[in-house]
């Protein structure tokens, strides 16, 4: 019961971001090297890719909005307890969460038959499928923060331990079977029907059964600059993958492209668990000092953590990615060590504040910042002949761009220092090693392989 107790709120959430990129990550080790062939494996990455363009931005904007509106809302901080422990916010959230599932649902049938990825490749493949899987895996990406707003930590770690380890099983026993790619997205539809079985037990036992068009509005109006910024800003993957598919127009070079343009997951999945578990204790301006020591604190152990960890990653990357994948994929590494560049800007959160005291608005024109220059950037880079890795270079640059932003802001608008919240001087180190090492590789003075 010990080493329960010592998984928190963060690190639950953590935890549980890490297992869903570590699953994903062996299920595409495996499939490179099992029967399949690589147009194979670039239908099973366009279907990923696909259902998450159509659903992440939307999902993303409504749980973390419901975060900082969970203990601080007009609507019920009226009424007070209703005496059951349960949440209308949790329903409502869940209604709005289905209501958008069955919206992009409802549209992509109107239009299946109108639109394709690539100009000569044909139709999105397993088209009806995936609009069933986006129908059904939205709502259930709840399941997680009911149990992160109830301060049941370690389930959110037994959760993902039990659906994670089952997906594993479903989706790759088929294809080690000798079956067709199909069978592996049937494995995937199964495991989140069981996801959807978790969730209604967990909305009878945590959530007031009551709807509400005041709360859902206040919802929606917090939410929409978010949904719009991740649209925008958390898109910039997706935005890659559309620039790559439109220029090249070569599944290749898409499937090149995608196990290449993955941040490291260890930084990115900590990072984002300490944003989104943070984002409830903004519920009142005496606990900001607390809070901002708390962002730092933790921001300064991931940085111990991710920094050293991206380096010893980007050593081996090109001696890696040949041999985890297969040698087909060496140039995916080149595009990974731009990706691994990422962590600078990742590790400090500005944003976290900024979303907290549900000033949204702010996170959305960073946004449309970042877009009006990852687009025109990626494709100048692409002119100058340096392909997909400008992509990705683009990439980096605009991010970086749209943090400082966000540091300013706090800094000239709401009397914030970056000293407040970061540990500057650990991060400017860290990030100086992790640039020079970059530079060593990318010229070849240190070269693994």
């Amino acid at each position: 019961m010990r080493k329960i107790k010592l998984i928190d709120n963060i690190s639950g959430l953590q935890l549980f971001q890490l297992m869903k990129f570590t699953i994903f990550l062996i299920i595409s080790i495996v499939l490179t090297k099992s029967h399949l062939t690589r147009a194979e494996i670039g239908a099973w990455e366009m279907f990923l890719f696909i259902s998450g363009l159509v659903s992440f931005f939307w999902v993303t904007g409504i749980i973390q909005s419901l975060l900082p509106l969970y203990h601080r809302n007009r609507t019920y901080r009226k009424t007070g307890d209703n005496g059951t422990g349960k949440s209308p916010e949790i329903f409502n959230a869940f209604l709005l969460l289905s209501f958008f599932s069955l919206i992009v649902f409802a549209i992509g049938h109107a239009l299946k038959g109108s639109f394709s990825v690539f100009h000569f490749s044909g139709n999105v493949p397993y088209l009806n499928l995936l609009l069933l899987y986006v129908l059904l895996s939205s709502p259930v990406c709840l399941i997680e923060y009911i149990y992160l707003l109830n301060n049941l930590s370690y389930r959110i770690f037994q959760y993902g331990i039990y659906t994670f380890a089952l997906q594993l099983i479903l989706v790759l026993a088929p294809i080690l079977m000798g079956k067709d790619i199909i069978w592996g997205v049937y494995g995937l539809l199964a495991v989140t029907g069981v996801r959807w079985i978790w969730l209604i037990i967990l909305l009878n036992k945590y959530a007031e059964i009551k709807i509400s068009a005041e709360f859902m509005k206040e919802h929606f109006y917090l939410g929409l600059p978010l949904v719009i910024t991740t649209l925008i800003s958390g898109s910039a993957q997706y935005i890659d993958g559309i620039i790559v598919s439109a220029v090249y127009r070569d599944p290749g070079w898409f499937a090149w492209f995608r196990y290449g343009a993955k941040e490291f997951p260890l930084a990115l999945m900590l990072a984002n668990g300490l944003n989104n578990a943070l984002l409830p204790e903004f519920s009142t301006r005496t606990q900001m000092k607390e809070t901002l020591t708390k962002i730092k604190e933790k921001s300064r152990n991931l940085m111990h953590i991710c920094f050293p960890s991206t380096m010893a990653i980007m050593l081996i990357a090109r001696w890696i990615y040949p041999r985890m994948f297969t040698p087909e994929f060496q140039k995916s590494a080149d595009i990974f060590l731009l990706y691994s560049l990422l962590v600078i800007p990742r590790l400090v959160f500005p944003q976290t504040i900024i979303v907290g005291r549900k000033k949204t608005h702010i996170t959305m024109i960073a946004a449309i910042i970042e877009i009006g220059l990852n687009i025109p950037l990626s494709l100048l880079m692409i002119k100058w002949g340096y392909n997909i890795v400008g992509v990705a270079f683009a990439t980096f640059v605009v991010y970086l761009i749209s943090k400082l932003y966000l540091i300013i802001y706090l800094w000239v608008k709401m009397k914030i220092k970056p000293s407040e919240y970061i540990p500057v001087k650990i991060f400017m180190l860290y990030s100086f090693l992790l640039g020079l090492l970059f530079v060593l590789i990318d010229h070849r003075i240190i070269d693994i392989r």
